[in-house]
């Protein structure tokens, strides 16, 4: 049977939402700007919820870290995207780095700027570096959720060809039926890890350890995301159409170290947790 016939009709929604003469307002920058918002709202949630001892960070504090963050992931994903993916191009190029609205940012190298940005902002006021990333982490699958949702209104990003009943074929993606697999990472990387890291910060109170929640967020995106990368076509730009080490992606290789620090994250926050209950007792 023809694969066509068994492909969803991919929904054809307009990537930008209002345009009013030069100015578009597109789904994609509502994503960034929409997971922005929650994080500072979550944020703040969860310092109020905080006993007053435990409490790091005030409600001004709060709204300066979201300065930092809003920085550190719009430069640390740019820069991410330049030297991960198209560093020939961009270096030879460099006036094209900065232009931001052709497309082109990178999670890992977003991750790594916020990281840096966390570090500047607690090392400015004198707080704890571990308690402010797992603030952050609670939130964060949030905006990977609506990026995802964004990627797929753009069309971009597809997935590898399949002949499931749920493939699609997209504008941008040839004629035959692919993976949704931008759906797939917002359900795994975004609505199942912001439930997951929840549930763990609700239920085994983790935001007494710090680190150990921001290091189940590097490991569940890490795992989720390298899961994906099975079902999603890797960049043909990449050298090998994309494959670096036989069926290994850019994607898989970069979640690797992210795994394993997440790993020694939650080894430290349980070492560190262990250590003190033994000399308060």
């Amino acid at each position: 049977m023809d694969p066509m016939l068994l492909a969803i009709r991919y929904p054809q929604i307009n990537p930008v939402l209002v345009e009013i003469g030069p100015i578009a307002i597109r789904w994609y920058a509502l994503a960034y700007v929409g997971s922005l918002v929650f994080a500072w709202w979550f944020v703040r949630r969860l310092v109020r919820n905080q006993t007053a001892a435990a409490r790091i960070m005030d409600d001004k504090a709060v709204d300066d870290l979201l300065f930092w963050s809003t920085l550190g992931v719009i430069v640390g994903g740019r820069l991410g995207y330049v030297v991960f993916y198209k560093p020939d191009f961009y270096f030879a190029n460099i006036e094209r780095i900065l232009t931001l609205w052709q497309g082109g940012m990178a999670f890992h190298g977003g991750l790594i700027g916020v990281v840096l940005a966390i570090i500047l902002f607690c090392r400015r006021r004198g707080i704890n570096i571990y308690s402010v990333g797992d603030l952050v982490a609670c939130a964060a699958p949030m905006g990977l959720l609506l990026g995802r949702l964004a990627n797929f209104i753009n069309g971009e990003l597809w997935g590898r060809v399949s002949d499931v009943p749920w493939a699609m074929v997209f504008p941008t993606g040839g004629p035959l039926p692919r993976h949704p697999s931008q759906l797939y990472e917002a359900i795994l990387e975004g609505l199942l890890l912001l439930i997951v890291i929840n549930l763990w910060r609700h239920r085994t109170r983790a935001l007494n350890r710090p680190g150990e929640l921001a290091g189940v967020f590097c490991i569940g995106y890490g795992l989720a995301r390298s899961f994906v990368e099975y079902f999603r076509q890797p960049d043909a730009f990449l050298p090998n159409g994309g494959f670096l080490f036989g069926c290994i992606t850019m994607g898989q290789l970069l979640s690797l170290p992210l795994i394993a620090f997440g790993i020694w994250m939650i080894w430290r926050a349980r070492r560190k947790a262990a250590v003190g209950a033994q000399e308060n007792g």
